[in-house]
C-alpha cells in the first residue's frame, strides 16, 4: 500500500464521517417536529414507495421531463456500481480489479455504463438549457432566486463533469477498449506516461467529485435522492381532502351540539393534548411535515398547478416547503449551539410565511396531487391557519362574518334559524 492508497483511504473515511455528521443534523432537525403515527397499512406503504419513489410514477404527467429524469436517475444508481471497483482499487492499489475475473462480461458492463454516461450528460445539458434559456415559468419565479437557482445548476454541471471524467479515464487506459471512450483516444496523447497521468487525474477527479457530491447533498435540494423513499413510505394515504381533526376541539364541539350533555361533567383526558392549536413554528408541525420539506425537489410542479398562484396570488406551495426547511435548519443549528430549550424569538408564521400566503390557499389539493414525491404542503398550510384562527383570532374580513354567523345562527347566512323555511312559505 503506497502513499496514494493511504491518502485515498483517509479521504474516503473523512467523507463518510462528514456525511454521517450532516445526515444526523438533518435527522435531528426532523425530530424537532411533533410525533405522528404512520405505522398503519404497511403493505400499502411499501407499494406506494416502490411505485412513486422507485418507479417515479408521478413524473409521467410530464413525459419529456420524466424521460430525462429517468435517465439521470438510472445513471446515478447504475454507474455508481462501478464505485465498488474504484474503492477497492483505491484502497488496495489494484487496477480494474474486476476486469480479469469477469472477462468479456466486464467489457459489456463498462460499455453499458459509458452509453448511460453519455445519456446522463446529454440529459443534464438539456435540463441546463431548460432552466437557464427556455422560458419555463416555474424555473423563473422569484421564490427560486439566489442559492435555490444556483444549486440546481451546480448539480447539473457537476453531473456532466463526473460523466466526462469517467469517459476520459477509460479513454486514457491503454489496456482497455470500450465503445464510447475508444473514440476519444485519438484526442489524447500517445505517450504512455502522459496517458497514465491523464487516467489518474480523471480517476481522482471522479472519485473525489462523487464524495464531494455526497457531502453536498445535505445542503441541497438533491437530498431527495435519499429522502424520497422514507417520505413516500410515510406519506398520507387518506383520500385527498380529508382533514385531520384535533380531538380536543372535536370533543368541545360535540358537547356544544349535544343538548343532553353536561358541560360541567368530568371528561376523560385527551391523550397527547396539543400544547398549541395549529402551528406557529416548525416545532408545532409534525416530523412528517419537516421531512416533506427536506424531500422537496423544488421542481415547482406544485406552484405551477396552484390556482391561487396562477391567478396572481402570493401563495407558492414550493416556497412554503422551502421556508419550512430554512426555518428548521436555522432553529436546529441554534438549539444545538445554545441548548434544546433555546428559542431565537422568530417564528414560521410572520417571519417566514405571511398571513396573505396562508389565506390565499383554496385547499384544492392540486399541489399534493402534482408532487412527484408525495409532499403535502396543504397539511402545513391548514395547521398555520388553525393557529391564526384559534390562537390569534386572525381571519380575513370575508371569513370573519361567516364565522360569526355560524356561531350565532348555526349557518353561514345572516338570518335566524327560525327564518330558514320562510322561502317555502312564500312559495
Amino acid at each position: 500500500m503506497g502513499i496514494s492508497n493511504i491518502l485515498f483511504a483517509l479521504i474516503l473515511i473523512g467523507a463518510g464521517i462528514l456525511f454521517t455528521i450532516n445526515i444526523r443534523k438533518v435527522i435531528s432537525n426532523i425530530r424537532l417536529g411533533r410525533e405522528i403515527d404512520r405505522s398503519d397499512k404497511k403493505s400499502d406503504r411499501w407499494k406506494t414507495m416502490i411505485r412513486v419513489a422507485l418507479g417515479q410514477s408521478k413524473m409521467a404527467t410530464r413525459p419529456f421531463a420524466a424521460i430525462l429524469h429517468l435517465i439521470v436517475y438510472a445513471g446515478f444508481i447504475l454507474i455508481n456500481i462501478e464505485m465498488l471497483e474504484i474503492v477497492i482499487d483505491g484502497i488496495v492499489g489494484t487496477h480494474r480489479v474486476f476486469a480479469e475475473p469477469l472477462g468479456s462480461f466486464y467489457t459489456f458492463i463498462i460499455n453499458f455504463f459509458e452509453i448511460l454516461a453519455v445519456l446522463v450528460a446529454l440529459a443534464c445539458l438539456v435540463f441546463l438549457v431548460r432552466r437557464n434559456f427556455k422560458a419555463v415559468k416555474r424555473f423563473q419565479s422569484t421564490d427560486l432566486k439566489g442559492f435555490a437557482f444556483k444549486d440546481a445548476n451546480f448539480i447539473l454541471i457537476t453531473e456532466v463533469l463526473l460523466m466526462s471524467a469517467l469517459l476520459i479515464m477509460n479513454a486514457a487506459d491503454p489496456t482497455q477498449s470500450f465503445i464510447i471512450s475508444e473514440n476519444l483516444k485519438p484526442l489524447l496523447s500517445t505517450d504512455l506516461h502522459t496517458l497514465h497521468i491523464i487516467e489518474q487525474s480523471a480517476w481522482w477527479f471522479h472519485i473525489v467529485g462523487v464524495l464531494f457530491f455526497l457531502n453536498y447533498l445535505p445542503y441541497s435540494k438533491h437530498l431527495h435522492i435519499i429522502w424520497a423513499f422514507p417520505n413516500t413510505f410515510f406519506s398520507n394515504l387518506n383520500p385527498k381532502g380529508k382533514f385531520n381533526n384535533m380531538e380536543s376541539v372535536t370533543r368541545e364541539v360535540k358537547l356544544m351540539m349535544d343538548p343532553t350533555a353536561d358541560p360541567f361533567a368530568a371528561q376523560p383526558a385527551v391523550e397527547g393534548a396539543p400544547q398549541r392549536f395549529g402551528a406557529k413554528d416548525v416545532t408545532d408541525l409534525t416530523w412528517i411535515n419537516i421531512m416533506n420539506a427536506y424531500t422537496c425537489t423544488e421542481c415547482g410542479r406544485c406552484t405551477s398547478s396552484c390556482p391561487a398562484n396562477i391567478t396572481g396570488k402570493k401563495l407558492s406551495p414550493r416556497k412554503i416547503m422551502m421556508d419550512v426547511r430554512d426555518r428548521v435548519e436555522e432553529l436546529g443549528d441554534a438549539k444545538r449551539k445554545n441548548g434544546a430549550d433555546f428559542h431565537d424569538g422568530k417564528f414560521l408564521v410572520g417571519d417566514y410565511i405571511t398571513d396573505e400566503e396562508i389565506w390565499a390557499c383554496t385547499s384544492c389539493n392540486a399541489c399534493v396531487q402534482e408532487c412527484p414525491v408525495n409532499i403535502d404542503p396543504l397539511a402545513i398550510i391548514i395547521d398555520l391557519r388553525r393557529y391564526l384562527v384559534m390562537e390569534e383570532s386572525k381571519l380575513p374580513v370575508e371569513l370573519a362574518g361567516m364565522a360569526t354567523n355560524i356561531e350565532n345562527n348555526q349557518a353561514p347566512w345572516q338570518f335566524s334559524p327560525a327564518d330558514r323555511l320562510n322561502w317555502a312559505n312564500e312559495a
